[in-house]
């Protein structure tokens, strides 16, 4: 979370977030709060002198035998403690709701933030590559998945409820080609694959600003201190965690995942609900950047992680858009972000696939990840993630761009090694 000295100084700033992003806080409200924090700890720690020192002269006192003065000053430390326990269990119960309401202070957004409250106020930044003009009538994700063989929703439905498919064969395949052609990608530029945890401790998610603005989002393990994460950007910041890192040259640490990820996509009820869009169950390549607290070089590594997921659309051959995420529709955590929405024929419009954020020190603070820079001084690092890709949702692009007249659908060059070589899908074909 953000320093109080931080919040003192810019209350007004820090209210003006929380608004534009949504969030119900009063700033006014946890700098009384701190105040009253600030007061209650003078005193106590007054109080607590006091004792020590009043405590002190006891012994002194019984080795001269002035007994009738030492139980005197016993009475006193008595009261002393008394008065103690009182502000101590006040100071607990104001330090716990400072400490609750730092927690829903949200990073400031960029000064060039688009103004917004919703997805539909997003500006555009640019547009790449063609969109496809069909000589047939095109079919959707839904209809070219249930004819070549290779999604199942009813089924998937039947096992695990709404939201829920079975993709097999080539989809099954496909589904992995994208998955190892984006690690490759990030690979080749720089980026440790990990494999981490898809369940995580409750801190794990506070510390990466998922909790608490998110958790009705987040499955949990009853009775446990568990939760499944949404995206591994929660495990790999969580994975540098209260360490002192080493940026060797101011070189960024660069780390990649493919995992399975889970969300329950509560307030999405009616939305997006045929077909493969919107999901409980996904996976993802993740990048995560940590490099050096300096705004100017995480605004590049933005540009760079973003250029990354563009690059991997470019190989699918999907046309796209980059859109500068309004306030209103980022996250408590998030500083700047960039959706790149691909063009999904059967909607008739872009649908976002990528996300890249720039979240400055704001996890770092919460997860304790430190650096040594020049001057040997510990700072907080800067964060950053973007999702190189996200499956099965990029099938339907894949799967509606890239249809044909006779049914069957054009791989791209790129995802071909991966497919053994296989240059279309076509109906009844689940092999490679």
């Amino acid at each position: 979370m953000l320093d109080m000295a931080y919040i003192r100084e810019n209350g007004e700033l820090l209210q003006r977030a929380a608004d534009r992003k949504g969030i119900a806080l009063s700033v006014a409200e946890l700098l009384e709060q701190d105040e009253r924090r600030r007061k209650l700890l003078r005193e106590v720690e007054r109080l607590r002198q006091d004792r020590n020192r009043l405590s002190g002269l006891i012994g002194g006192l019984m080795k001269q035998g002035a007994k009738e003065e030492a139980e005197q000053i016993k009475q006193e430390v008595q009261t002393t403690n008394d008065e103690l326990g009182v502000l101590e269990v006040e100071l607990t119960e104001v330090e716990a709701s400072c400490r609750s309401l730092m927690l829903l202070v949200p990073n400031p957004v960029s000064a060039d933030t688009p103004e917004g409250k919703s997805d539909a106020d997003n500006v555009e930044v640019k547009r790449v590559g063609e969109l496809p003009e069909f000589e047939f009538a095109p079919l959707s994700h839904v209809e070219l998945g249930e004819r070549l063989g290779i999604v199942d929703l009813q089924r998937g439905v039947k096992i695990g409820g709404a939201r829920q498919y079975v993709l097999k064969g080539a989809g099954w395949h496909l589904h992995r080609a994208v998955q190892q052609l984006a690690m490759d990608v990030l690979e080749s530029n720089g980026f440790t694959p990990l494999e981490v945890p898809m369940m995580v401790r409750g801190e794990a998610l506070l510390n990466t600003g998922f909790f608490p603005t998110g958790e009705d989002q987040v499955f949990a393990i009853a009775e446990e201190d568990r939760y499944l994460v949404g995206t591994s950007e929660v495990s790999l910041v969580s994975y540098l965690a209260g360490e002192i890192v080493e940026l060797n040259d101011g070189q960024p640490i660069r780390l990649a995942a493919a995992t399975s990820c889970f969300r329950r996509e509560i307030g999405s009820s009616g939305r997006d609900v045929h077909g493969l869009y919107r999901v409980h169950q996904f996976a993802k390549v993740e990048q995560v950047v940590v490099c050096e607290n300096d705004p100017e070089l995480s605004e590049r590594l933005l540009q760079e992680i973003t250029g990354n997921a563009e690059r991997i659309l470019q190989l699918l051959e999907l046309p796209y858009r980059v859109v500068a995420v309004c306030a209103g529709d980022m996250s408590q955590k998030t500083h700047k972000q960039y959706d790149i929405e691909t063009w999904m024929p059967s909607r008739q419009a872009y649908g976002e696939t990528h996300s890249a954020s720039n979240l400055l020190d704001f996890q770092a603070r919460r997860a304790n990840i430190r650096y040594r820079d020049e001057e040997g001084k510990l700072r907080y690092c800067h964060t950053l993630n973007n999702t190189a890709v996200a499956t099965p949702r990029i099938l339907i692009p894949l799967l509606e761009n890239h249809q044909r007249a006779d049914g069957s659908v054009y791989v791209p060059q790129a995802l071909r090694p991966y497919l053994g070589g296989k240059a279309e899908l076509r109906i009844g074909q689940l092999e490679r």
